[in-house]
Formats: C-alpha cells, structure tokens, sequence
C-alpha cells in the first residue's frame, strides 16, 4: 500500500495538531487576470483537467458570487495594489502583499468557506518571477489548482511532490496516489468539512481502493 494512501492524515493536519479538511462544495467557476489572451485557453485546459480528478467539471459561473476561482497574475506584489476590488476579496490585504514582498514569494492562495465549512473561493496570486516564466502553463495550471482543491496542511508536500513530469512529451500530471485522496475526498458519502481525524481513516480507505483498482485494471 502507497504511503500516502495509507496515512494521509499528515495532508490536512496543521502545526499545532489540528485535522482541517474543506473540499469545494459548489463548482469551480475560474476567471483569470494579468494573462494574454493567448494563454488562456492553454490555462484554462489546464485548471479544467485537473478539476476533472475531483469527478466534477468547470462552471461557467457562480450564481453568488459570477466567479468564485480567481487567478492573479502580476511582475511585482505592488502591482496588484492597482486591482479594484481585491483587498475586498483579500482581508489584511496591505499586510499580505507586504509579508510576500519581504519573503520573496512567488505564490499565495487563500480560501473563502461557506456556511457549512466547505470551500466557496478561492483567490491565487502568482507573481512571474523567472522559475515561473520557466514553467508551461500545462505544468502551473495543474499544480496551482490540484493545490486548490482542497485545504491541504502548510507542509502537505514538503518531503513529497504531488506532481509529476513526463519527460517522453513534458506533460504535467498529479501522482496518482495524490489523485485518489483528491477523488476518495469528493465522495458524495464523505463530509464536505471536518475537523475530526478519523476522517482520514475513511479517505485512507477509499483512496487505496481507487489505487488499486487502477493496479488490478493496468
């Protein structure tokens, strides 16, 4: 059995010990800013294929709120000053951009919830430094969205990456082990929120399942 299959615990456990799973429970709505109109479609292929490891597809909008997946593209985390609206979306905006200015960052994500706890937005901003210029849309738009499909813990892939590269065509794909958790987490029977840990007990069920049914069928 696949250790991340086994165990996935660890995925949603936060530092101070605390279990913290949210799937989507609404369709993923995208909308995407600071891109040229060429790359888009290539992105949006990308964000689609991997929402399609969640069973469910792309909407073309969210009835409350027109857009609940936003990307934001820019050169300088000063730049996204200049976006209306977005310190709305972004509490302690001023405070975030400063914290990523001084990290260095390249990458920040924060989520919004519904009422029963599960994901209802999710916001993503990605400053194009020279190891993204690097990277294919194909390759950024699958990991940037596997990543917002569900609230996986600060240090989910620190020793593993859930992404992989197939070098005989340079195509980006989720491990399968990472897409079964993904797949298992969107079973209808599971709750779209908890904090309880057993939780992973009834992922780590499902999850080994899918793997090996794709074992048994290769």
């Amino acid at each position: 059995m696949n250790a991340i299959t086994q165990n996935p615990a660890p995925l949603f456990t936060a530092t101070d010990t605390t279990y913290r799973f949210a799937r989507w429970g609404r369709p993923l709505a995208p909308v995407v800013f600071g891109v040229g109109d060429e790359s888009l479609p290539h992105l949006k292929d990308a964000i689609a294929q991997a929402v399609a490891i969640t069973g469910g597809v792309l909407a073309e909008t969210d009835p409350e709120l027109g857009a609940n997946f936003m990307w934001f593209f820019c050169r300088e985390w000063s730049d996204l000053a200049a976006v209306p609206n977005l310190d709305k979306l972004l509490p302690n905006f001023e405070r975030i951009i400063a914290a990523l200015t001084e990290q260095g960052a390249s990458r920040y994500r924060s989520f919004g919830f519904d009422r029963d706890g599960s994901i209802k937005l999710c916001v993503v901003l990605i400053r194009v430094d020279a190891a993204t210029e690097a990277l294919s849309l194909q390759t950024l738009g699958t990991s940037e969205t596997f990543q917002s499909l569900l609230t996986w813990s600060e240090g989910a892939f620190a020793e593993t990456s859930p992404i992989a590269m197939i070098k005989s065509n340079n195509i980006c794909i989720v491990k399968p082990e990472f897409a079964a958790i993904v797949r298992a987490a969107y079973d209808p029977l599971l709750p779209a929120a908890t904090e309880d840990p057993s939780h992973a007990l009834r992922l780590s069920a499902r999850a080994s399942k899918l793997v090996q049914d794709i074992e048994d069928g290769a």
